[in-house]
């Protein structure tokens, strides 16, 4: 797949909550083609301290008004500084990186996110839902805080929501819910989020002989197979997570 450099312009800057924020952004030309689970790579301009472009996953796609959106946590000074631009600045990308979900047979499917992991799931279950296919989607955070645009994911599928707090939806972590009492309602999960979660879950769709896919957050500085910060082991040896991912069958992995 072609990868491009290109200058996007900022349309829209919407404010989450103190920790999250969304980009909204357009090209002059038609966006390139994305596929759920890439991500992309963002220039942080007049950074002292951040040297390196900062790996972003594809929050959605708009093609027919040609927006791409960005979902963004504020961890660090080039996080930080990107939550200032306003829209008509524009900011550098490198697109789209990395593998993709795979397709799915049915709509036995299941889509796991916990925290900043939830944000490819929404163009997942956005390009699954224009095939035709509607997913469960289960989104997890520590509180209500952190539960973004529900109502976004509700357009593509059936929406449940878990909060370590209780604020919102059911109590307690993703693998406690419901859903995973029923493992004969599904034959493909998919999943993004903190590593404890993903290795929880997987460990039950290995118990179950469900097909998995997580998608890795791995620190991947340049997003092009280059400086071997983010590999990680698998069945087929230490693989670029930037390269070879970042979506990996759960059964290739050696966590």
């Amino acid at each position: 797949m072609h990868k491009y450099i290109h200058d996007l312009r900022v349309v829209n800057k919407k404010r989450i909550n103190p920790d999250y924020y969304i980009l909204e952004l357009t090209y002059s030309d038609t966006l390139a083609d994305m596929f759920p689970g890439q991500f992309v790579e963002i220039k942080v301009e007049n950074a002292p301290n951040t040297f390196l472009r900062r790996p972003i996953s594809i929050y959605d796609v708009d093609y027919d008004n040609n927006i791409l959106k960005l979902l963004i946590q504020i961890v660090g000074e080039g996080t930080n500084i990107l939550s200032y631009v306003e829209p008509y600045d524009y900011v550098n990308l490198v697109y789209p990186l990395g593998n993709s979900f795979s397709m799915p047979e049915n709509n036995r499917i299941l889509l796991v996110g916990g925290g900043c992991g939830m944000a490819p799931l929404l163009y997942t279950a956005h390009y699954f839902s224009d095939f035709g296919y509607t997913p469960s989607i289960l989104i997890g955070a520590k509180n209500n805080l952190g539960i973004i645009e529900p109502e976004e994911f509700e357009k593509y599928g059936e929406l449940h929501i878990c909060t370590e707090d209780g604020s919102d939806g059911t109590e307690g972590y993703v693998t406690q819910h419901k859903l995973f009492e029923s493992p004969e309602l599904f034959d493909k999960v998919y999943v993004c989020g903190p590593e404890p979660m993903m290795k929880a879950v997987a460990k039950w769709t290995v118990k179950h002989n469900i097909h998995c896919e997580v998608s890795l957050e791995n620190l991947m500085a340049c997003g092009i197979g280059a400086c071997l910060c983010c590999v990680q082991e698998t069945v087929n040896g230490n693989l670029c997570v930037c390269t070879e991912g970042p979506v990996f069958n759960v059964k290739d992995l050696l966590w």
